[in-house]
């Protein structure tokens, strides 16, 4: 999978966001905080339907375009490059970075503390994490993480 570009990680948030979506209803959200043109949000989108990013129905007169892969996918894979290329694989390096940097909520903490409780009770769970911060509403907020 090609990481997204920043303009299309704009167009993935507001797809997972809102769901299937045609380029017309994306290019609203989007202008107010981009002063970006309708050709150029349907050219990205279908760049990034051959990028298998993004999928589209073409059914009906207006196509719509929903994600392709699941945001947890996108955040796993650009991390993974962040860890190996910034942190030099190391994830405590990492994790020790990102709370030192920004200062985290209490809400944050207790989900972190839950996260490692749950690694520590079960080490095999730290392959896919991803998953579990799933279920505790994380990656579903769009925060930090």
């Amino acid at each position: 999978m090609t990481p997204p570009t920043p303009a299309e990680q704009e167009i993935l948030e507001v797809l997972w966001r809102r769901g299937p979506s045609t380029v017309r209803e994306v290019h609203g959200d989007l202008q107010g905080r981009r002063g970006t043109g309708y050709t150029t949000i349907l050219k990205l989108m279908q760049i990034m339907v051959g990028k298998q990013l993004l999928t589209r129905d073409e059914s009906s007169r207006s196509h719509v375009y929903a994600p392709a892969v699941a945001r947890e996918a996108i955040q796993g894979k650009a991390l993974g490059e962040l860890v190996e290329r910034v942190f030099r694989g190391s994830t405590s390096a990492l994790v020790m970075r990102a709370l030192s940097s920004r200062k985290a909520s209490a809400e944050e903490l207790a989900e972190i503390r839950a996260l490692l409780d749950d690694l520590e009770a079960d080490p095999d769970t730290n392959t896919d994490t991803s998953a579990q911060a799933g279920k505790r509403g994380r990656s579903a907020r769009g925060g930090r993480g």
